[in-house]
């Protein structure tokens, strides 16, 4: 289909999103993967309800929450938010009483976004193209963000120019770090601070105990941080702070800063 009307007759948010994506060729290559990631992301929010564990939760609801900003779904992206910060707050009563009706937008979402697309691609198929895509030695950016979506659209505008390393949390961010220690090709480093299993600051640790910080200059991704996380992580060496959601110019002129820091 991807009819942009189907979208404005849901209420979807089509204007703000294109601001940030710049034209809808790029929504439509974009919003797949949002389709790809979105049940995954779902499970592991349902998982961490059913477990009462709000510190997970919250990271999941709040990376729900930008990828629907991105997408123009606000009324999902507000919901997440509120049981983003109830999860911080651990307010368990308000997560329990107000579950079925997250679960039940999300529901919704996921029946606009795949009678959009109208595909009958599998996402195993359509991960593996992306994934076989040959990459030629280069100058590698590292993205980390638990954000599949964010990763991918920073791909898709570095593509050709630049290898996009990519990290959905801190522990896969360190690995690949190891990995370039000692050739080079790191030549910046986009770090989401709330990521599961291992956070941002703890790849900053990482960074500046090894004296690579100068070597892998890092700019932070943020989404909603609180102004206590946003100072903590200018406490570190870091080249600039980068609020979700960007749009292709906006990281264009980051990245173009981080890469050129040291310089």
């Amino acid at each position: 289909m991807k009819d942009i009307n189907f979208l404005k007759q849901n209420n979807v948010d089509v204007n703000q999103s294109l601001e940030l994506f710049g034209d809808i060729e790029t929504y439509n290559e974009t919003i797949k993967e949002f389709k790809n990631s979105i049940e995954g992301k779902l499970d592991q929010i349902t998982k961490y309800y059913n477990d009462a564990d709000m510190p997970n939760y919250a990271i999941y609801v709040h990376s729900l929450k930008s990828d629907c900003k991105y997408f123009g779904f606000m009324k999902l992206a507000s919901l997440a938010y509120e049981h983003e910060m109830k999860s911080k707050a651990n307010d368990i009563n308000y997560v329990r009483e107000n579950f079925k009706g997250l679960m039940t937008e999300a529901r919704e979402v996921k029946r606009i976004v795949y009678e959009y697309l109208d595909e009958t691609e599998s996402t195993t198929e359509l991960y593996s193209k992306q994934e076989s895509k040959k990459l030629t030695p280069n100058d590698i950016i590292l993205v980390a963000d638990d954000s599949e979506v964010i990763r991918v659209f920073v791909k898709k505008i570095f593509d050709g120019s630049y290898e996009i390393a990519s990290a959905k949390n801190g522990e896969e961010a360190l690995s690949i770090i190891k990995e370039h220690e000692h050739d080079n090709r790191i030549k910046a480093i986009l770090l989401d601070l709330n990521m599961p299993k291992i956070d941002g600051f703890a790849v900053l640790d990482y960074l500046t105990v090894k004296e690579l910080i100068d070597k892998m200059p890092v700019t932070i991704i943020s989404g909603d941080s609180s102004s206590e996380a946003i100072n903590k992580a200018f406490e570190y060496k870091i080249v600039d702070m980068l609020n979700k959601p960007f749009n292709e110019n906006k990281i264009k002129e980051v990245v173009e800063k981080t890469i050129n820091y040291n310089k």
